[in-house]
């Protein structure tokens, strides 16, 4: 599936009173000239935070992204862009085609950042959610991507999120800058599909990651590598790619669980990227996604998985 170097290989509305996500389908909207306009948004934080907290490892030093192998759709299938519409405009995430417990091959669902589906305390759901996997398959530049068929843009097709779930935390106290709420900045989406498709997500894609909720403590955890399509400077959101390190602390609010965090320069746009470590049993598994970072991009932080991300995965899992 993904490697993780040396050697490894490895909705419902989310509580009472709150909007329900609504994301009907428009024909023809994620054109890949639409898709390449999109801006990234990922949350910013100030570069010290954590620095004080009791549960907080020293920055680590920036890793630099290295470039996935092509074509996507063979060395990491599982991953692909999350495109969606906020009051500013077209904005862009990452995501993971991840399994479903009650779906076993024909998984339809997709991890990401909670961020990249509601805007957060005070906010709502976000419109015209699709997830596009392996998007570029080929890796081309921005200049060759504009020129290119739909076909090489979006291999596996443009798929809609009809359901969306994230922490009520994430509803109640993100924000989009800070590090409020970023210890449940995670979501789900469910993804339809495509009238030009006959199968799930996970039987199109043939693959589906593994999640590992409650994985071993952050300091007992040797390597984990993240994946995203950073699109802000230096990058231009058009190539996958990653970052491995071992896994720090970071706890911004001691009232709420200590994060994960990692050496690398990826930017915004990757927020909401996989984040893989490998189990006991020598299979990798998804154990975070990408979710804060400072504005020097010189490491990212991701929530740990525990029974709050559990819930919602099976919240939407159950109303599929």
């Amino acid at each position: 599936m993904l490697a993780l170097g040396t050697g490894l290989v490895a909705c419902e509305d989310a509580g009472k009173n709150l909007p329900a996500f609504s994301n009907p389908v428009i024909p023809g909207l994620w054109t890949p000239s639409r898709m390449a306009e999109a801006h990234s948004a990922d949350l910013g934080v100030p570069r010290d935070l954590g620095a004080d907290a009791a549960v907080s490892d020293a920055e680590p030093a920036p890793v630099d992204a290295e470039a996935e192998e092509t074509p996507y759709s063979r060395s990491a299938p599982v991953l692909g862009k999350v495109f969606f519409d906020t009051p500013q405009g077209p904005s862009v995430c990452s995501g993971t085609a991840v399994e479903d417990p009650n779906r076993p091959g024909s998984s339809g669902l997709v991890w990401t950042a909670g961020h990249c589906v509601h805007s957060g305390a005070g906010g709502e759901w976000y419109r015209n959610i699709v997830f596009v996997p392996s998007y570029n398959d080929d890796g081309l530049d921005a200049q060759a991507l504009a020129d290119a068929p739909e076909a090489r843009v979006a291999p596996f097709g443009t798929w809609w999120a009809d359901r969306a779930e994230t922490s009520r935390e994430w509803i109640e106290r993100g924000q989009a800058s800070g590090g409020d709420g970023a210890s449940f900045d995670y979501a789900v989406l469910h993804v339809r599909t495509p009238k030009d498709r006959t199968a799930a997500l996970e039987k199109t894609i043939g693959q589906a990651a593994p999640v590992w909720f409650d994985a071993p403590s952050i300091v007992d955890t040797p390597l984990v590598r993240a994946w995203g399509y950073p699109a802000a400077q230096p990058f231009d959101g058009a190539k996958l790619l990653s970052c491995q390190d071992e896994p720090t602390r970071l706890s911004i609010d001691t009232d709420e669980p200590t994060m994960y965090r990692i050496g690398c320069t990826m930017t915004g746009g990757s927020s909401g990227g996989g984040w893989f470590a490998r189990r006991a049993d020598g299979t990798i598994a998804l154990v975070s996604n990408t979710s804060i970072g400072p504005a020097e991009n010189t490491w990212l932080a991701g929530p740990r998985l525990d029974a709050s991300a559990k819930a919602v995965l099976d919240a939407v899992s159950a109303r599929v």
